[in-house]
């Protein structure tokens, strides 16, 4: 128990040593560091802790945030977040978020902290800022840390300023080789900015997502709009995408308009076709199965 607690104590030094590595002398280079987790390294090369001759696993890769959009778990004051700033719930979102704590007993009244933060956050244009985590910690009577906890864990939490609408592409496997890669590239041509940036107007914010459950109409990304305030929030799936589909979506967003949701070419997950090269590639009939098909293996006939 007692080289548990040391070996801990360890990590958490190392941690700090990094974040504070980041914050300090290294800051130029943690977009490099940040790529190369994306890209799957399994650790961030300017974070290789080496403690009294023990060499952890980089306790600072802790320290990047859940999304692409917030860089570090960190906080770290803005104009429009920090602590001076003031949030004040609406009468009607003061309302729902009353009728959100009365579904828990009241000795439980923390579980609601989930629901309550993506209603502040849609009231707050896309974002969870410093004073807006407050008041849900108020609200809630929990200490605020516990709150941050909660928000820099989930990525769905944006705890700096989004766009009107946050794009978020998938790039897990199923999507990656449906042609997700395509799909970034074009989305970064038309917008003006990379995964992680906001364009200059505000209205879009371009991020990258893990999974998120749509592998059979693969590739999608998902859109949240902010644009209408909690009554008007919408997030929406868009899938089987082109990179034609894809400019279409943001045209037609920039333009006000609802672009078509879901598959772009099957009303549901009907094996009708499948993306190929940048296209869509329409199958025959309407069966997934197209061959007989195989028997049980049996490795001992006798049993």
């Amino acid at each position: 128990m007692r080289r548990a607690v040391q070996k801990l104590a360890l990590v958490a030094e190392s941690a700090t040593a990094c974040s504070s590595l980041h914050q300090q002398a290294l800051a130029p280079l943690c977009t490099s560091a940040t790529s190369a987790l994306a890209q799957g390294a399994s650790q961030s090369p300017l974070c290789q802790s080496n403690y009294r001759g023990r060499v952890f696993v980089p306790a600072s890769t802790r320290g990047f945030a859940a999304n692409s959009h917030d860089l570090f778990n960190q906080h770290k004051d803005t104009p429009d977040n920090n602590a001076d700033n003031v949030f004040e719930w609406t009468e009607a979102n003061l309302k729902r978020a009353q009728d959100i704590i009365d579904r828990y007993p009241p000795n439980y009244k923390a579980s609601a902290v989930i629901p309550l933060l993506d209603l502040a956050q849609q009231q707050n244009y896309g974002f969870l800022s410093l004073p807006a985590m407050n008041s849900v910690a108020k609200m809630l009577e929990m200490t605020p840390i516990r709150v941050y906890e909660v928000a820099t864990f989930y990525s769905m939490f944006n705890r700096s300023k989004v766009g009107k609408y946050h794009i978020q592409l998938c790039g897990t496997t199923p999507c990656r080789l449906q042609g997700a890669q395509h799909l970034q590239d074009t989305l970064e041509k038309t917008l003006g900015i990379h995964i992680g940036e906001t364009t200059k107007d505000g209205m879009f914010t371009l991020s990258e997502m893990e999974c998120m459950g749509a592998c059979v109409n693969a590739p999608m990304l998902a859109v949240a709009d902010y644009s209408g305030g909690v009554e008007g929030y919408s997030y929406n799936y868009y899938e089987d995408l082109t990179p034609a589909d894809t400019v279409k979506i943001i045209e037609a967003l920039r333009k006000g308009e609802k672009p078509k949701i879901n598959s772009q070419y099957r009303n549901k997950a009907e094996p009708r076709g499948v993306i190929q090269d940048g296209k869509w590639t329409p199958s025959e009939g309407t069966l997934t199965l197209t061959t007989p098909p195989r028997g049980p293996i049996v490795t001992n006939p006798d049993l």
